[in-house]
């Protein structure tokens, strides 16, 4: 049984940097225009991105795996206003143009290498649902993806169910799980950007990780 929502005090994500990049992406070819989209102190050098990138997606494709990817860039704030209500996406903080059009772009770019994942699942929060089908075109609720922060849902049933699902993955089956910082943080010890991506083996260890941005 999943265990009940709390309605949260304030939440973990972290409020969003507005940084222009329109006239840096116009120089850039339009080959390597897509990465992981993830905010950052410091913008990586393109080629650094590209090459991260497919490189995680090389060793996906060779030993399969799940990829957790934190939700896409969000309007700015913190938390969620009150009120907030799970399943009602007017009550939340929702994902910016900018993370819309990043979501549409990391799906289109792993069209492009004719790559499409065995199952996409997310939390229930709006912001990881909205970034699961702008990318992938489906999206499965998993409860146990939602955040726990500030005294929501259960941490440990929820990081037990993650491994016990990595650890039944058969073989070269490879998912989507589009979630929060404090689920990729307790599951692996690293700290992602909103839009990273970390590529983890069967027993929850980083094998990889990417920021999907155009």
């Amino acid at each position: 049984m999943n265990p009940p929502f709390k309605r949260p005090a304030a939440n973990h994500e972290t409020p969003m940097v507005c940084t222009s990049r329109r006239r840096l992406l116009g120089q850039w070819p339009a080959a390597a225009a897509l990465t992981l989209m993830g905010i950052s102190g410091l913008v990586q050098a393109q080629p650094e991105r590209s090459a991260a990138a497919a490189e995680l997606l090389r060793l996906w494709r060779q030993g399969g795996g799940a990829l957790l990817i934190r939700h896409a860039a969000t309007e700015a704030g913190l938390g969620d206003p009150a009120g907030f209500t799970l399943g009602q996406c007017r009550t939340q903080r929702n994902l910016s143009e900018a993370g819309r059009q990043a979501s549409q772009a990391f799906g289109a770019w792993l069209l492009a290498q004719k790559f499409k994942p065995d199952a996409v699942l997310s939390s229930q929060w709006c912001r990881c649902q909205d970034t699961a089908r702008l990318a992938f075109g489906q999206v499965e609720d998993w409860p146990a993806l939602n955040s726990t922060f500030a005294g929501q849902g259960d941490p440990a049933a929820q990081q037990k169910a993650l491994l016990a699902r990595l650890r039944g993955l058969p073989q070269g089956r490879t998912e989507v799980w589009v979630t929060h910082q404090v689920i990729m943080t307790g599951l692996t010890g690293a700290y992602p950007s909103m839009g990273e991506g970390f590529l983890v083996d069967r027993q929850g260890r980083l094998l990889a990780r990417a920021e999907l941005a155009p």
